[in-house]
């Protein structure tokens, strides 16, 4: 064959490569219960660097106020997939169309006390009868103020609870006032107060409340049944991306700063505070589940006792 004739053929063969079709990345609708949330940091890091990319899907996300919110969109069929928090599984007990498929963080160090800046309070025994603000009553955060008087040993009505929001600028204007003496929030936004004088992290609730399932992801039931292997891409990209996370903290902390609208002092501190919760597995431990079904108990979510194995599966995780 001449050189002429393999040459053309060659260029035919190239021409054609690059005139092919690039396989088109499937799209997945993700929703987070809360847009500046650390546990569903993960979603924003693997979509801005290309690692939802890499496992062939392009992850179209929207943002929630909270965790009801987001499963009220999964139920509509709007949501794919789901990254929120373990005490959501109250409403698959409930009947909502899906199971959780990925227990991403289980402790909470994303969550803690502050104090305002010029509060006496200086250890947590300090808060034995205090008034703690708290998002809503039967929320997470209310929760979590019971939790301290019954680990203390003060019992669950050992500090008064007070629901205020979970906006800044009604925090700060309860700690101006001193209408309460302390609030359960988010360490980032803690950290952000700190900054302007306005508070100080006291300490964080994994200090007193053991593994919760902090940070969940769900699935929706109708795409387990219709696209299992989206399902298994999804979090091969969630764990490639928090390995990445661990690796490279300059970039992830740009991504979080840019996400959160925090300072990058803000969200360094952050990221030295809650980068070891990630789980490197995703496998519900017995602690979370035991604290989940205790909390349903106590803010009495449900009617009766739920079984747990029934709420989540682990089939969808990579093998390790």
């Amino acid at each position: 064959m001449g050189k002429s004739v393999i040459a053309s053929l060659a260029l035919a063969a190239l021409v054609a490569f690059i005139a092919r079709p690039s396989l088109a990345a499937e799209l997945v609708h993700v929703g987070k219960a809360s847009p500046t949330s650390s546990p569903m940091l993960p979603v924003d890091v693997g979509a801005k660097t290309g690692i939802f990319a890499k496992h062939g899907l392009e992850v179209e996300i929207s943002n929630f106020s909270g965790g009801a919110k987001l499963h009220q969109g999964m139920a509509a069929g709007s949501i794919d997939i789901g990254v929120g928090a373990g005490p959501e599984l109250a409403l698959i007990a409930k009947g909502s169309p899906e199971l959780a498929i990925c227990n991403a963080t289980a402790p909470l160090p994303f969550i803690g006390i502050a104090v305002p800046p010029d509060s006496t309070v200086r250890s947590v025994d300090d808060l034995k009868g205090a008034k703690i603000g708290v998002s809503t009553v039967g929320s997470l955060t209310y929760w979590l103020a019971r939790e301290l008087g019954r680990t203390r040993g003060w019992g669950v009505e050992g500090v008064t609870t007070v629901a205020i929001g979970g906006e800044p600028a009604g925090i700060i204007a309860a700690f101006r006032t001193h209408a309460v003496d302390a609030d359960i929030m988010a360490t980032s936004l803690v950290f952000a107060m700190e900054e302007q004088k306005e508070g100080r992290l006291l300490i964080s609730a994994a200090s007193y409340v053991g593994n919760i399932s902090s940070g969940t992801i769900y699935a929706s039931k109708h795409l387990i049944d219709t696209n299992p292997d989206l399902i298994r891409r999804f979090l091969a990209g969630w764990f490639e991306t928090v390995a990445f996370m661990r690796k490279n903290k300059a970039e992830t902390v740009k991504i979080a700063s840019e996400m959160t609208g925090f300072s990058q002092a803000v969200q360094s501190k952050e990221y030295d505070l809650t980068i070891g919760m990630y789980s490197e597995d995703g496998k519900f431990d017995v602690e979370s589940l035991s604290n989940l079904e205790r909390s349903f108990e106590d803010l009495k979510l449900l009617d009766t006792k739920p079984d747990m194995s029934k709420l989540y599966t682990e089939a969808f995780l990579p093998k390790h």
